[in-house]
C-alpha cells in the first residue's frame, strides 16, 4: 500500500475499528482466519480493530467484500437520536430491492417488487430459511416440483436448499415483503390461546 492512497477521516477510525472488532467476533472468525481470507496481515487488521491504523478504502474494500456489507455501513457514524431507517434500494435483476434490516448478520428482511414480465425461471438452492409475504399483485413460486401462484395476504414459507424460485406471474407487478433467515435461524410463530 503506497502513502498516497486516501484514507478515512480520523474520527471515523475510531469508530469503524470498535466495529469491525464486534463484527468479526459476532461472526466467530479469528484475526488469523480474516487475514488468509483477505490478504490483509494480521497486524494491520489488529491495529485496525484498536484504531491504532487509519483505515484506507483499499482495506474497507477487502473487509466489505468479506463481510457482505455495503462500504457505507464500515465507514458511516450510526445515527444517534434519529429513529428513522434510511433505506437504500437497489435493482436486482430488474427488481426493486429495498432493505428493511440493518444489521450485517442475522436474519434479513426486504420488499421487493417485482416487474410484470414472463422470466424464464431458474431454480436455485443455497443454505437458509426464506419466509414471503405478498402484499400486493401475484407471485409465482416455483419449489421443488410444486408450482403455486400467491396473492395478497398469502404467505409462503420454506427451506432454501429446496431449489426454487419466485417471480412474477405476468400478469402485472408484485410487492412482497421477503424475510431470510441464514441456516439455523427460523421464523418463531407464536400463536396466542386468548380468543
Amino acid at each position: 500500500m503506497s502513502n498516497d492512497e486516501p484514507a478515512i477521516d480520523p474520527a471515523a477510525g475510531e469508530i469503524v475499528g470498535p466495529w469491525l472488532k464486534a463484527l468479526r467476533q459476532r461472526r466467530n472468525i479469528t484475526l488469523t482466519a480474516l487475514a488468509e481470507r483477505t490478504g490483509i496481515s494480521k497486524s494491520t487488521l489488529s491495529r485496525l480493530e484498536t484504531g491504532q491504523r487509519r483505515p484506507t478504502l483499499e482495506l474497507l474494500l477487502a473487509l466489505s467484500r468479506e463481510f457482505r456489507v455495503p462500504l457505507d455501513d464500515l465507514v458511516a457514524a450510526p445515527e444517534v437520536g434519529d429513529p428513522r431507517v434510511r433505506l437504500k434500494p437497489s435493482s436486482v435483476k430488474g427488481r426493486a430491492v429495498i432493505p428493511l434490516t440493518r444489521q450485517p448478520e442475522g436474519t434479513q428482511a426486504w420488499k421487493i417488487v417485482i416487474p410484470a414480465d414472463k422470466t424464464n425461471p431458474e431454480l436455485r438452492s443455497h443454505d437458509g430459511h426464506e419466509w414471503i409475504y405478498v402484499l400486493s399483485g401475484r407471485m409465482r413460486l416455483l419449489l421443488g416440483d410444486g408450482d403455486w401462484i400467491l396473492g395478497p395476504g398469502e404467505i409462503a414459507e420454506f427451506d432454501t436448499k429446496v431449489p426454487h424460485w419466485f417471480g412474477s406471474t405476468g400478469d402485472g407487478p408484485a410487492e412482497i415483503l421477503s424475510i431470510f433467515g441464514r441456516p439455523g435461524e427460523r421464523m418463531k410463530v407464536r400463536v396466542s390461546d386468548r380468543t
